[in-house]
């Protein structure tokens, strides 16, 4: 009885693992699965054997202890079907089963929070890793570690009051760099949803496009993490910011909402602090409140900070 057990789910087996097809232009054609580890199934099975040990693993998550039982030896389910573990007399031992999510998972996640990040696809080569700090002054080396402790501590403060970063001052410094860098990690590597807002192209779209003003601010209020690049970015010889008060209106109803409900923020601006406070004091102050512990203001010589300028 128990030869004939296995010998009928190994018939099933084989009738499920036929190669999906697909018609094209000369006739049937095997479609790929985009996974070949889960063969698309998105989660990966395995037998354990009765007498196997389990081990026990906790972890935190929200503030909450999640016990989890996992066994210290198993094999791949497939193995065990296609007679590779055992004979049919034994398939009882193996009765016990244990599934884990596939990577893959994880990775089109990513790949959906990064679609949806609106960061280019320029920016989405932006790492730790190709920021230049050779030979760089000590308040860029400051910007650099900032910004990579605030990434490393992330999962620990993003619930607090102090849960944001800000790069302020001279241009060309590479705090973009940076805080896209942090963007990419957290989408990446911890599947955190990062939205990119660049201040002056956002709001001249929003000015041609009042339809999707109310959609975009509402993201912009609501999403895990959101990142504004050259926030009130000054213009012109007398470096006058860029700060109606629309858009003052604008930033000030979406900072707030973020403060009120412990949303991280990230911002870059050639603006130091008491600049932002001076265009308005409630929102300039609730910047600052949110990023003091990560906050990092740049000024100097620009032919010394300015990479674009290096060697003129």
């Amino acid at each position: 009885m128990a030869t004939k057990t296995i010998e009928e789910a190994l018939a099933k087996i084989r009738l499920r693992a036929v190669p999906s097809q697909v018609i094209g232009s000369e006739g049937f054609e095997e479609k790929k699965p985009e996974c070949p580890r889960c063969q698309d199934k998105q989660i990966l099975i395995y037998r354990v054997h009765k007498d196997a040990k389990w081990i026990e693993e906790s972890r935190w998550i929200n503030g909450q202890e999640i016990v989890k039982l996992t066994p210290e030896t198993m094999v791949p389910e497939s193995d065990f079907l296609a007679g590779k573990v055992c004979q049919p007399q034994d398939a009882w031992e193996w009765r016990d089963t244990f599934s884990i999510r596939c990577d893959c998972v994880a990775q089109r996640k990513s790949n959906r929070l990064m679609k949806s990040s609106e960061i280019t696809e320029e920016f989405k080569r932006l790492g730790f890793q190709n920021f230049c700090t050779d030979g760089k002054p000590q308040v860029i080396l400051d910007a650099y570690e900032c910004a990579l402790e605030y990434y490393q501590d992330f999962e620990i403060v993003r619930s607090e009051r102090r849960n944001s970063i800000a790069l302020l001052g001279q241009p060309g410094v590479g705090k973009t760099h940076l805080l896209t860098a942090i963007a990419n990690n957290l989408i990446q590597r911890k599947q955190v949803p990062v939205l990119y807002f660049p201040y002056v192209e956002g709001f001249n779209d929003l000015k041609d496009d009042f339809n999707q003003l109310e959609e975009k601010l509402e993201r912009m209020k609501k999403v895990d993490v959101l990142f504004i690049d050259d926030l009130f970015k000054p213009t012109g010889r007398d470096r006058k910011p860029r700060a109606t008060e629309w858009q003052i209106e604008q930033m000030y109803a979406v900072i707030n909402h973020r403060y009120l409900n412990y949303q991280p923020i990230m911002i870059s601006s050639e603006l130091t602090v008491d600049e932002l406070v001076d265009i308005d004091e409630a929102l300039g102050t609730r910047i600052y409140e949110m990023c003091q512990d990560f906050c990092v203001v740049i000024k100097g010589d620009r032919k010394i900070l300015n990479h674009r300028l290096v060697g003129a």
